[in-house]
């Protein structure tokens, strides 16, 4: 196996993709923050000082997919059709899950927007929380769904299939 972003003298370069065929592609991604029970009964009952958590949680992931390639040097700039990120309390764990979808026609995929949305969003929940609890931890970031392009679908266990 080669690493597409290294050209024939070892250089980092940004991979040519004007030959690919322009497909639907689609990218699912997730993490999850964990927290102490009170934050996170503060997140649900939306009783934090600086307001809706998982509303601005939520916007700034879909900022982070539309800015990825000004955060990440050799991604494409990427016309998104679509963008969303939703969340799923874990009472039991203490958790919140962030989980992210991106889609769009066109000739290279959107794994790292689903990534930096989800990403971003956690990061978003703990600047919105860390007033009140300094000790939480943004964990199992990845993506478990891929589909389009040359190498097809990819499918990871996800949140549902392999978590306590």
């Amino acid at each position: 196996m080669q690493l597409t972003h290294i050209d024939d003298h070892g250089q980092a370069a940004m991979v040519d993709v004007a030959d690919k065929a322009i497909t639907i592609r689609e990218a699912r991604a997730e993490a999850y923050v964990e927290m102490k029970p009170e934050t996170l009964q503060l997140v649900t009952q939306n009783q934090l000082k600086k307001g809706d958590v998982l509303a601005v949680a939520r916007i700034a992931g879909i900022q982070a997919a539309k800015k990825t390639s000004d955060l990440i040097p050799l991604c494409h700039p990427l016309a998104l059709s679509k963008v969303s990120v939703d969340f799923e309390i874990d009472v039991e764990h203490s958790r919140i899950w962030v989980l992210s979808y991106c889609k769009l026609a066109g000739q290279t995929g959107v794994e790292m927007e689903a990534l930096a949305a989800a990403s971003i969003a956690a990061l978003t929940i703990i600047d919105m929380c860390k007033a009140v609890d300094q000790d939480m931890v943004v964990a199992q970031l990845c993506v478990t769904h891929k589909s389009g392009g040359r190498r097809g679908t990819y499918q990871r266990a996800s949140k549902g299939d392999n978590h306590e």
